[in-house]
């Protein structure tokens, strides 16, 4: 087995499709630690980018080739515990999954205003339920399913999606603590504390500028999570934009055109420097495994980053999702992908451990 960690990170201010481009170019090999042999505390599927569309001409009916991807998805996601991992990623079964993290955007057309759009978030929404549920029985998916926002579900924090999301929060049994909101929430599972952050981690109230997306007080939330959190208990934490192009703020800049203001990035490194945190995000479409030291672009060591791939876009049959296991020496983080709509599947062959 190999280890891998992409060392081409974008600058900030870079297009996504310069930074997808930089992040295929190159890449580096890291060693993480050595896993130890014991059982995982707990496991969870990380899945991301399902953008579930309906038809516009058809706003009450879902596009072909969204429905098809994300009911294989459910199906692949369902099938997996119990199987054999193959011998490229190690031995041993898949276990069965605490659940599923989905780390933003759920739907497509959140994002997007008028009456044909508004009867098409509703169409992707109620796809997304019928689905995926909540616990593992209202829906396909057998295990619970843990979301948040991402840009395509509400970027200024308002619409259908984020209302129900809010509204399903407020069910969720278990949690350590919840969002006066209801849109960001933290649990424990394993010993290892989990936050769901949404769309990004923000606002800095000493920076008084506009900013692109609203972060719907994640910031706030999470400051006071961990000010009840031990600070050696391990982090896992989950948004939806990804941090990398917007850590080195640029004099002159128009902030409003970044999706994620750089002294927003600075808090939310200082709310987590010196904790043990794995960060997973989504948002890019292709997956990225690196360090992230607050400071900079490229770091060799710190926050143990991963960004999933998109799990079940309609533009193309290319997906991919993470199984993560957590044990007592740190995390396992193994992929699985498709090239055919998750018609079949495969691991990649590599893993990646991080510990935290």
């Amino acid at each position: 087995m190999r280890n891998e960690l992409l060392a081409s990170h974008p600058i900030a201010g870079q297009s996504r499709r310069q930074f997808l481009a930089a992040l295929s170019a190159t890449a580096a090999t890291a060693a993480f630690p050595t896993r130890a042999a014991t059982p995982p505390l707990t496991s969870f599927f990380v899945i991301g980018d399902t953008h579930f569309l309906a038809d516009k001409t058809q706003p009450d009916k879902l596009d072909a080739n969204s429905a098809n991807y994300t009911a294989r998805l459910v199906d692949t996601l369902n099938h997996l515990p119990g199987t054999e991992f193959s011998e490229a990623v190690g031995s041993g079964k898949v276990p069965v999954p605490s659940a599923v993290l989905h780390v933003g955007d759920v739907i497509d057309t959140g994002d997007k205003n008028g009456a044909t759009q508004l009867a098409m978030q509703r169409t992707e929404w109620a796809a997304f339920v019928a689905q995926f549920g909540l616990t593992g029985s209202e829906g396909r998916l057998k295990f619970p399913v843990v979301e948040i926002a991402g840009n395509h579900d509400a970027p200024q924090g308002t619409g259908h999606a984020i209302e129900q999301m809010a509204t399903r929060q407020r069910t969720r049994k278990n949690l350590k603590a919840i969002s006066k909101n209801g849109l960001h929430s933290s649990w424990e599972w394993g010993g290892v504390h989990f936050a769901s952050l949404g769309l990004i981690v923000g606002t800095d109230k000493s920076v008084e500028r506009k900013r692109r997306y609203a972060a719907m007080d994640s910031l706030a939330f999470l400051l006071e999570d961990l000010a009840n959190t031990p600070k050696d208990q391990p982090l896992v934490l989950m948004h939806h934009v990804d941090m990398a192009r917007y850590t080195v703020a640029k004099p002159a800049t128009d902030y409003t055109k970044w999706e994620w203001d750089p002294a927003d990035v600075a808090a939310f490194y200082a709310a987590i420097k010196g904790r043990r945190t794995a960060i997973f995000y989504g948002h890019t479409h292709v997956r990225n495994v690196f360090r992230w030291d607050g400071s900079s672009t490229k770091a060799a060591d710190g926050v143990a980053v991963f960004n999933v791939d998109n799990s079940a876009h309609f533009s193309g049959p290319a997906q991919a999702f993470f199984h993560v296991e957590v044990r007592g020496d740190g995390l396992t983080v193994r992929e699985f992908e498709t090239r055919d709509g998750w018609q079949t599947g495969t691991w990649t062959p590599q893993v990646w451990r991080a510990a935290v």
